[in-house]
């Protein structure tokens, strides 16, 4: 499975790059306390049944508070044949804009 730091999921944004598509894992609690700007949030209960709505043509990147979650999400994408990253040291480790 790829994993991606904090900081080279920061620079993807930097791109501007329209086939990428963050997604948060976390609970809603957690989310409420910041997010990145535009990330999706589906918690991890949710992955399976979201998954079918996914577009398979674009490259997700998990996230959750320290990468643990996020790892079980993206392993259980790229089983279904998403093309996934973990970011790695979750929002611990983030360092870019966070919005509430």
């Amino acid at each position: 499975m790829k994993e991606l730091t904090p900081k080279q999921v920061e620079k993807k944004l930097e791109n501007n790059d329209d086939m990428l598509e963050l997604i948060d894992v976390r609970e809603e609690e957690e989310v409420a306390q910041g997010k990145i700007p535009y990330i999706t949030h589906i918690p991890l209960e949710q992955i399976p049944e979201k998954a079918e709505k996914l577009d398979k043509s674009k490259q997700y990147i998990m996230v959750c508070r320290s990468g643990r979650r996020s790892e079980r999400a993206a392993a259980y994408l790229q089983k279904q044949g998403f093309d996934v990253a973990n970011m790695v040291g979750g929002m611990l480790e983030w360092r870019g804009e966070i919005m509430n």
